[in-house]
């Protein structure tokens, strides 16, 4: 071909070629290549803010094919060798409606490929309804299956986490209705392709919300284990929970939200400063059983990331099963390990993650762990419209959330909350009053109840009990690899 400016082999899906340009030629020549031994190397790359790619590494042995063969038996040995928790099968459900209904391009666009090319076999199931996630989970045979993907907004995570959990619990004969059970762990793990709105529970477990990333960590079989709270209303299970259960300002915020779901994403915004304004509080009692965790509290400025050792070394005592134990034997008694709050509070939050996400990368309770066996409570007290304005603004920087008057937080293995009625004030004080905007309306009289609010969904009980389940369900995840903020 003379001599060119330009030569490189390119790989096609026809076979490799050597493409050269000519001197003075406008037009690539490509020429089949007799010596294609080459193979391609596929690994992971770490990019910035936690971001995971794929890489490409290409070994060609032209003169020896026997060469070539030997490399690619060696790589697919120890691929096999060390990667015997990497899944080979999986069964992916698609809400295509959750979030901003892109999780169908996004599994397409950015996901299949990925699980094509580690040779994951793949049944995916494109929901049109609510809860055929749940029903295909709980009735039809998942044996050939190594874990679960749920491709959507936390949503789709909690209708897919139920579901497993509730059908690992049947086919064990233990019963979902007995607060007291111990519950067992399914053996299959759940992997999370963002594509919601908010993609907290995403977030919180890998540290950022990437289809690509989470994609990864699915590919190379990475397990996280996850604590899980159980909320119950008279000993009957109500749902469980990974992130927030959350009485007060969150509850009004999800109520106020469901009212406006037309306005899409943007309702939760328009809510969230209705609720501000109102500045509703609610009178309550809450009692809690106090973690006894010397190395750990929820102020220590601690993070759970990755290779977390609080979380490894409270496995160690929760294994032993000691920690269970206590549990049900001291929950009916408020001496025993328990402690009592009375009073008003605008919101009761119970979080068993730091619950991150993209506008508050800290989260709810930022030194929170995820396999701890432990959850943290969040106590905010009345307080002035501004004040508490000035413990939301916090959640979004760095700023301790907790240094303020009107604001406790504790790390505990169980609460119990019960809302106190008009009628049954304890303190005497009538309903608050009608107060004048800056406009000069008036407001209505407080409203004596609020509502809880699981994950994101509506509970319609405010009397609740609420325990913390260790480890759980497991994920595809590793745990977040960095931090989020910088002093």
């Amino acid at each position: 071909m003379g001599d060119t400016f330009f030569r490189s082999p390119l790989r096609t899906a026809h076979g490799r070629f050597l493409v050269s340009l000519p001197p003075g030629g406008q037009l690539l020549v490509g020429t089949p290549d007799p010596g294609d031994h080459g193979s391609c190397v596929f690994f992971i790359q770490r990019e910035k803010a936690g971001c995971w790619t794929r890489g490409s590494l290409e070994l060609t042995a032209t003169t020896e094919e026997e060469l070539a063969i030997r490399w690619v038996t060696a790589l697919q040995f120890w691929i096999s060798h060390h990667g015997v928790t990497r899944p080979k099968s999986l069964l992916v459900f698609i809400n295509p409606f959750g979030g901003c209904h892109k999780a169908v391009d996004i599994y397409r666009g950015q996901v299949a490929s990925l699980f094509a090319l580690a040779e994951i076999h793949t049944h995916v199931i494109e929901t049109s309804r609510a809860n055929e996630a749940r029903e295909y989970i709980l009735h039809q045979d998942l044996s050939i299956f190594d874990g679960l993907v749920s491709v959507g907004g936390d949503g789709t995570v909690n209708e897919v986490m139920h579901a497993l959990i509730e059908r690992t619990q049947r086919k064990a004969g233990v019963s979902e209705e007995d607060a007291d059970a111990e519950l067992l762990s399914p053996h299959l793990r759940i992997g999370i392709i963002p594509a919601g709105s908010t993609d907290c529970v995403c977030f919180a477990t890998v540290g950022i919300a990437d289809p690509v990333t989470s994609a990864l960590h699915i590919i190379i079989g990475d397990s996280q284990p996850l604590d899980v709270c159980s909320l119950r209303h008279n000993g009957k299970l109500l749902r469980y929970s990974v992130s927030l259960a959350g009485y007060g300002f969150y509850g009004d915020v999800v109520s106020t939200s469901e009212k406006h779901r037309w306005m899409g994403p943007a309702r939760y915004a328009y809510a969230g400063v209705k609720v501000v304004l109102s500045n509703r509080s609610y009178e309550g009692t809450v009692e809690f059983q106090e973690a006894r965790l010397e190395e750990a509290n929820p102020r220590d400025q601690t993070r759970c990331r990755s290779g977390c050792l609080v979380c490894s070394e409270s496995s160690k005592h929760l294994l032993a099963g000691s920690e269970e134990a206590t549990l049900s034997s001291s929950a009916g008694d408020p001496g025993g390990g328990w402690r009592r709050v009375q009073g008003r509070f605008l919101a009761v939050n119970v979080t068993a993650m730091s619950s991150a996400c993209p506008k508050s990368p800290e989260g709810l309770s930022p030194c929170a762990h995820l396999a701890d066996g432990t959850a943290d409570l969040i106590l905010v007290r009345k307080c002035s419209m501004l004040s508490f304005l000035r413990h939301l603004v916090r959640h979004t920087n760095c700023s301790d959330q907790f240094d303020l008057p009107f604001v406790s937080v504790h790390r505990v293995r169980a609460v119990r909350f019960t809302a106190c009625k008009a009628d049954d004030d304890t303190d005497g004080d009538p309903p608050e009053q009608a107060w004048k905007g800056l406009c000069g309306a008036k407001r209505r009289e407080e409203p004596a109840l609020s509502c809880w609010t699981c994950d994101g969904e509506a509970l319609n009980h405010t009397d609740v009990s609420i325990r913390v389940h260790a480890r759980l369900i497991h994920l595809f995840a590793r745990g977040i690899e960095r931090s989020n903020c910088t002093s």
